[in-house]
């Protein structure tokens, strides 16, 4: 059986090449999560012991590594960065958004 797969090139946003609405809000949250859990995980922390050098919440660290984040806005999570390691700091670029689908709204 031979079947052909179609290769195709994502965004760089897997939460925009799914048509989600926020796209880039959940790319940014799922970034900051993802340092977080490199954080605790390169210094051997369970989300007890992150819980006490913090003093956020175990439960916060336990969904942030379960990707529950939802809950979380982007502020909330530079904060809890902040307090693994005092040394944040946080870049932001814009770039226009491509409309591929349909035509660019007027102004």
């Amino acid at each position: 059986m031979s079947d052909k797969l179609e290769l195709l090139r994502g965004s760089g946003n897997v939460f925009s090449d799914f048509g989600r609405k926020d796209a880039g809000l959940e790319q940014a949250r799922a970034v900051l999560a993802a340092e977080v859990i490199r954080m605790l995980d390169a210094r051997g922390l369970s989300t007890r012991d992150a819980e006490k050098l913090t003093g956020v919440g175990h439960s916060e660290f336990s969904r942030i590594r379960n990707a529950k984040l939802d809950r979380f806005t982007l502020d909330r999570m530079i904060a809890i960065l902040g307090k693994l390691d005092e040394n944040v700091e946080v870049s932001i670029t814009f770039q226009p958004r491509r409309y591929e689908t349909y035509e660019r709204p007027s102004i």
